[in-house]
């Protein structure tokens, strides 16, 4: 940090501006801009304002703001955290293995956007600025506020690959995991998407999706004006329903489904499965300039193969049907594979305060990343595309 530019912690978004935070990148719809929905103001106070990410829950605000002369200059999202739960990068071993050793691994500075393993901008940068220099001065002031906290560590998850050399140049840990996205290779629809595909795994997928709608369901697309509360009420009762029997206690609030609607409800798309008049399962996405952010999805009935095709099947079309690039259908599952998703690697960076710590989590990344590699290279040899046209990953930015 120089004399002339300081970091500013906002405890809530509710001390940050709407105005100035859509100054920053990824944050607001401009053109020729990626758009994360995630990193949206909207997004992250209804977060805190229901409830949802908030102390209480472990959640407590420390978004880093680098300032010069009160001029907004970039920004971190973050959080000390008091656990490690709605992450989706995992560290319970790392906290378990210090305390054994007598340490206190909590708090730590998670920088993240709480419940979503999405990837997107960590490190914002104001319009107008110098995109690296000021992507190094916050990882580094990202550093100094773990040291004056006095915190174990800070923790940067789902950032973009042109992110990572910004960490690593800073000296944090790197680490890698595995999602499946979908890729969309200029395809006109779903049709032409399974035409790229060997004719057992078409003809698969075809079978898959009239069974999934065999006992007379339905899909509606609900966005913007769609989401009225009475829908907010039916969604989150699936939430509830499936959230309480995978989680044991879901992350979300109600009031969250309610202030997305208020705030971002153009962002939003519902796939919603109808039998005999009323709906019986759903699946939230959220929509980018360049991806369709598949989260989470509940029922109240079970039927085969619904669950693909509410949560895949239906992203894809709709993704195809907007010219998104991607889809990005959330953490792990394999099962993806077969309906057209494809490995790609995330990131995630981790500046460990401990010196002893330190060393036993990079050995164990160094080993964890070839791990990671090796599983991936697998899985592309195995994916549904015809031998010699399998699509190619993308990275996020």
């Amino acid at each position: 940090m120089t004399d002339s530019v300081t970091i500013r912690i906002a405890r809530s978004f509710d001390d940050i501006a709407p105005a100035m935070w859509a100054r920053l990148s990824g944050t607001s719809k401009r053109d020729g801009m990626p758009y994360h929905p995630f990193l949206s103001h909207a997004f992250l106070s209804a977060l805190e304002a229901s409830g949802s990410a908030v102390r209480e829950t472990g959640w407590l605000g420390h978004h880093l703001l680098l300032e010069r002369g009160g001029d907004l200059l970039g920004a971190i999202p973050a959080y000390l955290k008091s656990h490690s739960r709605g992450e989706y990068v995992f560290d319970q071993g790392w906290a378990d293995a210090f305390e054994r050793a007598g340490g206190s691994y909590y708090p730590k500075l998670q920088c993240s956007i709480p419940f979503t393993p999405a990837t997107g901008p960590r490190l914002l940068v104001a319009e107008g600025q110098n995109p690296r220099e000021i992507q190094g001065l916050l990882a580094a002031g990202l550093q100094q506020v773990v040291r004056e906290l006095g915190v174990s560590s800070g923790h940067v998850t789902f950032l973009p690959d042109a992110e990572v050399s910004v960490f690593e140049d800073a000296g944090y840990l790197h680490r890698t995991d595995q999602q499946f996205h979908f890729i969309n290779n200029g395809y006109a629809d779903h049709e032409a998407f399974l035409g790229e595909l060997s004719s057992s795994k078409r003809k698969n997928l075809r079978k898959e999706r009239r069974n999934a709608l065999a006992n007379g369901i339905e899909i509606d697309w609900l966005t913007g004006s769609d989401l009225t509360e009475d829908i907010w009420d039916q969604f989150y009762a699936f939430y509830m329903d499936t959230g309480s029997r995978k989680w044991g206690r879901p992350y979300l609030t109600r009031h969250f489904y309610s202030l997305i609607g208020e705030g971002m409800a153009d962002d939003v798309l519902l796939v919603m499965a109808k039998r005999e008049g009323r709906y019986i399962a759903g699946a939230i996405n959220f929509i980018g300039t360049e991806a369709l952010y598949g989260r989470h999805w509940g029922c109240v009935e079970d039927h085969p193969f619904l669950h693909f095709e509410v949560c895949y099947h239906q992203a894809i079309d709709f993704a195809l049907s907007k010219g998104l690039k991607r889809v990005e259908a959330g953490a792990q599952g394999e099962h993806k594979l077969a309906r057209g998703y494809v490995p790609v690697t995330t990131h995630s960076a981790h500046y460990i305060s401990h010196p002893g710590l330190r060393r036993a989590v990079a050995d164990y990344l160094e080993r964890e990343r070839l791990e990671v590699e090796h599983i991936g290279d697998y899985l592309s040899e195995h994916t549904p595309f015809r031998k010699g046209e399998r699509q190619q990953a993308e990275s996020d930015d």
